[in-house]
C-alpha cells in the first residue's frame, strides 16, 4: 500500500506540468539578459558586435574589469551609490517603523488624515515634482553633498514602506503589547523589544526593495548631482558610455560590477524576505 501511495504521490497532472515548463522557462528568460550581460564583459568589440555576440567568449579578457576599474572612476561612482543606497534604506525604515506604529496602535485626532496623507506619496511621479525637489535641496545648500540624494529618495520611499508596514502591525495581536506592560515595559521597551522583533521579516523586505531602488535610481540623481565625485553608478555609467563609446567590454564589467550589491543584498536577505511572504497571518492567535 505504500508504494502504491508513493508512486501516486509522484505521479504530476498535466497542468502541473505545464506550469513547471512555464516556470523553467520564465527562468530562463529573465537569467539571460545577465548571463549574456556577464559574457560580453569577457569579450572585446569585434566579439560582442561582430563575430561571436550570443557565444561564450573565446578569451576571457580579464583586463576589462581592471580598465573599468582603475580607469574610469568606477570605485568613486561605487563608493558614492553604496553611502546613498544604504543611509536610504537606515532612514527610511526607521521613520516608516515609527509612524506606521503610531498611527496603528496609539489613539490621537488626524491620524487617518496624517497615513492618508503620506500614501499619497505613492501616487506622484518622480517627473512631476523634479523642479520642486531641486529647489528645495537648492534651498537647504545640500546641492554638494550626499544628502542631496540620501532625502529624497528617502522621501519617495516613505509612502510605501509605511503602507506595508501599518498593514503588518494591523495583523499583529494587540496582546502582545498588553502582556509587555503588565510585566512593567513601557512604551519604548514594548516597541523595541517586542514589535521590532516580530516585523523582521518585512524589514528585510522593504530593505532589499528600497536599497534597489536607490541603488538604481537615475532621474533625480541626472538633476540633483552637479559635482562630479558625487556621481552614482547609473550616472557613471550613462557618462562612460558617452565619453567611451567604443569600450563596450569595459562598459559590460562596470555594469557587472554595479549588479554585485544587489545580488548580494539579496541573497543575505532572502530568507528574511521569504519569511514575509509565508508568515502573513501566522502571528495570528
Amino acid at each position: 500500500m505504500r508504494k502504491l501511495s508513493m508512486k501516486k504521490t509522484k505521479k504530476l497532472s498535466a497542468s502541473d506540468i505545464f506550469f513547471r515548463f512555464f516556470l523553467w522557462g520564465y527562468a530562463v528568460i529573465s537569467l539571460y539578459p545577465l548571463i549574456w550581460m556577464l559574457m560580453y564583459s569577457f569579450k572585446n568589440n569585434d566579439e560582442i558586435f561582430v563575430s561571436n555576440p550570443f557565444g561564450l567568449p573565446r578569451v576571457l579578457r580579464v583586463e576589462n574589469y581592471i580598465k573599468a576599474w582603475s580607469q574610469y572612476n568606477v570605485p568613486s561612482y561605487f563608493l558614492n551609490s553604496l553611502i546613498v543606497a544604504s543611509a536610504t534604506v537606515v532612514i527610511t525604515i526607521a521613520l516608516a517603523l515609527m509612524f506606521s506604529y503610531a498611527t496603528s496602535r496609539m489613539r490621537f485626532k488626524g491620524k487617518g488624515f496624517l497615513r492618508t496623507y503620506v500614501a499619497l506619496g505613492m501616487f506622484i511621479p518622480v517627473q512631476a515634482v523634479l523642479i520642486p525637489v531641486a529647489k528645495v535641496v537648492q534651498g537647504l545648500h545640500l546641492t554638494g553633498s550626499h544628502w542631496a540624494l540620501i532625502l529624497p529618495y528617502s522621501a519617495f520611499n516613505l509612502a510605501f514602506s509605511t503602507m506595508v508596514f501599518y498593514g503588518f502591525f494591523l495583523s499583529l495581536p494587540v496582546e502582545l503589547e498588553e502582556a509587555a506592560c503588565i510585566d512593567g515595559a513601557n512604551i519604548f521597551q514594548a516597541f523595541f523589544r517586542i514589535i521590532v522583533p516580530c516585523v523582521k521579516p518585512v524589514t528585510a523586505t522593504l530593505a532589499v526593495f528600497t536599497f534597489l531602488n536607490a541603488w538604481n535610481e537615475f532621474i533625480l540623481a541626472n538633476v540633483l548631482v552637479v559635482d562630479e565625485t558625487l556621481k552614482t553608478l547609473p550616472l557613471g555609467i550613462l557618462f562612460f558610455q558617452g565619453q567611451f563609446t567604443t569600450d563596450w567590454g569595459a562598459m559590460g564589467a562596470t555594469m557587472v560590477i554595479a549588479s554585485i550589491p544587489t545580488v548580494f543584498v539579496y541573497i543575505l536577505f532572502s530568507n528574511q524576505v521569504e519569511k514575509a511572504l509565508t508568515m502573513a497571518g501566522g502571528v495570528k492567535g
